[in-house]
């Protein structure tokens, strides 16, 4: 139960709401068993005085109070549902945004260990299971317990043994069985909760990875793994359905013996009459409608261990501590930067290796830096922890002379630009995936930049309107890459990055792109990383790496005229 607490705070935000909720919840079963108590005690009292009390009896007050509860219990409904999902969805609202904002700081370190599906699975499904909470547990739990006290007050002064014997069954009834059901359901729940969350991840998987599956003929055989999965995840529903059933049944029999318990002790008398004529209907009807506020109780309380297992999940990720903090300050960005990493060594967690090893570089404002190396040598790791995904266990990095730890978050956002080697689009418009990088920027500055960048096809049919689609798929390699490079010139930062920015694209392409980078970034310093020889000659500098080390280091003449590493990659052309 303590996995709750931190989501229970969040209630607070909308506690008015929910109050509300759960006082219309209450009216409403309210006004539903003073309408069936109402009218099992008018027709019975109406039978008994026969016709010889049609000018005696009151018929008027009676029907009135019939067709009040109806309405107010038709109304109560309405507007209980109304208020409760909308209140819900408020809180849901706020769960969301304060999940998400708890993940930003661990991505991506923090977020390495979990696979997408999983993540996925944690983010959207447990946080929407936690609606459970308020709907299935907290309200008709408060909503029980207050009907208890109603109705037994009420029928007190009718007769005060009869009205405790009946709170007295169902206050037993509310204290003894949600946590039996409770303690039934939570294996239930919690294997419910991690079926689904296994299940989801494998078709994740298999969609994202379903043309390799079906090339290595792997196709069938995850299908089969997915079918029990699936299988197991149906047969927990059904044990889950089963014990809701049993508990229905029992709540039908408590139910059942509380109706058959107050028509026997009514029957001897109410009140001291020995004759109690209609009132034995009225507690009996009573009695059959006051169970209606306790049919919920049973059933949420089994899902209440799938809802806490999904609060332990997304707990799990909340709590991580992420690898990397930023300082509470508010620099400025700079106008330039010169960079200066000092004996960096770094590892990834559980690597007996160092993806870099004691790396020392210096980087002037303005000056254009090639790094160069097989894959594996640590290329991609020194763009990652100048850009804080990671932070080094040894050494130190400089942005113009001040530790790059001490660099507030928006300061060092606003200092870098980064062209990652796989490029991703989000399913909007050409204009939306623009304004990632300049959220003001007009659609005039907006056409300019994609013209520079040779875009201006993109602008023939809809314009800035036109969708790209999930990832871009309308959009070639070449295309992609020119538009990363659009948005890295829009966010005009001082630094700007290049992670294998010409990679999978043919010989004609990776020149256009090398010569657009050329001639749209001599004001900036840049540092591109590559394993392609083609172009970098432009470059101030050609750093060869190997092993997360420095080999090899000069412009293009220098490292040629040395005939090291450089010049036999260059051979082998």
């Amino acid at each position: 139960m303590r996995a709750l607490l931190p989501y229970l705070a969040l209630y607070k935000r909308h506690i008015w709401l929910l109050s509300l909720g759960v006082v219309l919840a209450i009216i409403t079963l309210l006004a539903s068993i003073g309408l069936l108590t109402l009218s099992g005690w008018f027709l019975s009292a109406s039978a008994v005085v026969g016709v010889a009390g049609i000018y005696s009896f009151n018929y008027m007050l009676p029907a009135a109070g019939v067709r009040g509860a109806a309405i107010i219990r038709t109304a109560g409904r309405y507007f209980e549902r109304l208020v409760s999902h909308d209140a819900t969805f408020r809180v849901l609202e706020h769960l969301r945004v304060s999940t998400f904002s708890k993940l930003l700081p661990l991505s991506p370190a923090g977020l390495a260990r979990f696979r997408q599906g999983e993540l996925l699975n944690r983010v959207v499904a447990d946080v929407d299971t936690l609606d459970h909470l308020y709907l299935r547990v907290l309200s008709p739990l408060t909503g029980a317990l207050v009907v208890i006290l109603v109705v037994t007050l009420g029928l007190s002064f009718l007769d005060v043994a009869l009205a405790l014997t009946l709170g007295g069954i169902m206050l037993a009834t509310l204290i003894i069985l949600p946590p039996l059901f409770y303690r039934a359901g939570k294996p239930a729940g919690e294997n419910l909760t991690h079926l689904r969350g296994q299940y989801r991840q494998q078709l994740t998987s298999w969609l994202q990875g379903q043309a390799e599956l079906t090339i290595f003929g792997a196709s069938q055989r995850y299908r089969e793994q997915m079918e029990t999965t699936e299988l197991n995840w149906h047969d927990a529903q059904r044990r889950q359905s089963d014990l809701t059933a049993a508990s229905q049944a029992v709540m039908l029999l408590i139910s059942a013996t509380a109706v058959i318990v107050m028509l026997w002790l009514a029957a001897g008398g109410v009140g001291g009459n020995n004759h109690p004529g209609a009132l034995i209907a009225l507690f009996v009807f009573c009695a059959l409608a006051a169970f209606e506020a306790l049919a919920p109780v049973t059933g949420a309380f089994q899902h209440l261990g799938q809802v806490i297992a999904s609060a332990v999940r997304i707990t799990q990720i909340t709590d991580c501590p992420p690898e990397v903090t930023f300082p509470d300050t508010s620099d400025a960005a700079p106008a330039q930067v010169n960079l200066r990493l000092d004996r960096v060594s770094f590892a990834y967690p559980g690597q007996p290796q160092n993806a870099l090893n004691s790396l020392s570089l210096s980087l002037s404002a303005g000056e254009h830096i090639a790094v160069l190396g097989r894959t594996g040598c640590g290329k991609s790791t020194l763009l990652q922890l100048l850009t804080r995904a990671w932070d080094p266990q040894h050494g130190s990095i400089l942005f113009n002379d001040v530790p790059l730890t001490q660099l507030s978050e928006p300061a060092l956002r606003a200092s870098i630009s980064m062209v990652p080697q796989r490029v991703h689009l989000f399913s909007a418009t050409l204009r939306d995936n623009l304004l990632l990088a300049a959220p003001q920027a007009s659609d005039e500055t907006l056409t300019a930049m994609l013209t520079r960048t040779g875009l201006e096809k993109l602008l023939e049919d809809n314009g800035l309107n036109a969708w790209l689609g999930e990832g871009g798929r309308q959009l070639s390699g070449g295309e992609l890459r020119r538009l990363a490079i659009a948005r890295a010139l829009l966010h005009d930062a001082p630094l700007v990055l290049l992670d294998e920015p010409t990679e999978g694209l043919d010989a004609e392409t990776e020149s256009q792109i090398l010569d657009l980078l050329h001639n749209v970034m001599r004001e900036k310093t840049l540092l591109m990383v590559t394993h392609r020889l083609r172009g970098l000659s432009h470059f101030n500098q050609i750093i060869v790496m190997d092993n997360g080390e420095i080999i090899e280091q000069g412009n293009h003449a220098a490292l040629m005229a040395k005939q090291g590493r450089y010049y036999q990659f260059k051979q082998r052309l």
